[in-house]
């Protein structure tokens, strides 16, 4: 793919309006505690600059939260961070050894609540020279690329279900390979693919 290009369909996408996502847009029926406060987090959506795939990560098996499930880097904001954007470079950092200085961040998509009490929000980004990745072995127990093609197509995502808490609950997979990508990963990368589709 064309680098101009690609920075040109990124940012066309990121101009477009667009309401925020949740995990409970496939299941409105899902209940929540009452005066639950989600924290703030932040997510990478980064694209290789040289040939336009995106970066995932597969999370390490013993993690308490999400154990083995395709993510974006990223997570919750801490004290020291300027803002969200600074979120996600750093926690692309620790987890894959992305250093900022090689992220040229485009701009944000609209924020995505998750089941696990966070408010994301997806910071778009391109990767301007190629680098090996570092996995954090404590967070993450691969880094992988996936073709901009396939997390692009609309066509390619579907909706599955699994029972939850006594429930059926539904949400959005794009798989890739080897890789289930599901949940609200799956979710975030289906609105941006609607967005290039308009």
């Amino acid at each position: 793919m064309n680098k101009p290009d690609l920075r040109q369909i990124l940012l066309s996408a990121l101009a477009k309006r667009g309401d925020s996502s949740s995990d409970f847009d496939l299941n409105p029926g899902i209940r929540l505690p009452a005066g639950r406060t989600p924290r703030q987090a932040a997510v990478l959506v980064a694209f290789n600059e040289s040939d336009g795939s995106l970066i995932l990560t597969k999370r390490s098996a013993h993690l308490k939260h999400h154990p083995g499930q395709i993510a974006f880097p990223g997570g919750r904001r801490d004290d020291t961070d300027a803002d969200l954007e600074a979120t996600a470079l750093r926690e692309a950092h620790e987890e894959i050894g992305l250093v900022p200085s090689n992220v040229e961040v485009l701009g944000c998509l609209p924020t995505h609540e998750t089941v696990s009490n966070y408010i994301a929000t997806p910071v778009v980004a391109l990767v301007k020279e190629p680098f090996v990745f570092e996995p954090e072995a404590g967070e993450v127990e691969e880094a992988f690329t996936v073709p901009f093609d396939h997390v692009t197509n609309p066509s390619n995502f579907r909706v599955e279900g699994r029972r939850w808490q006594g429930q059926k609950r539904f949400y959005f997979t794009v798989p890739y390979g080897p890789y289930y990508i599901w949940g609200a990963t799956a979710l975030i990368l289906r609105r941006f693919a609607e967005r290039l589709d308009q």
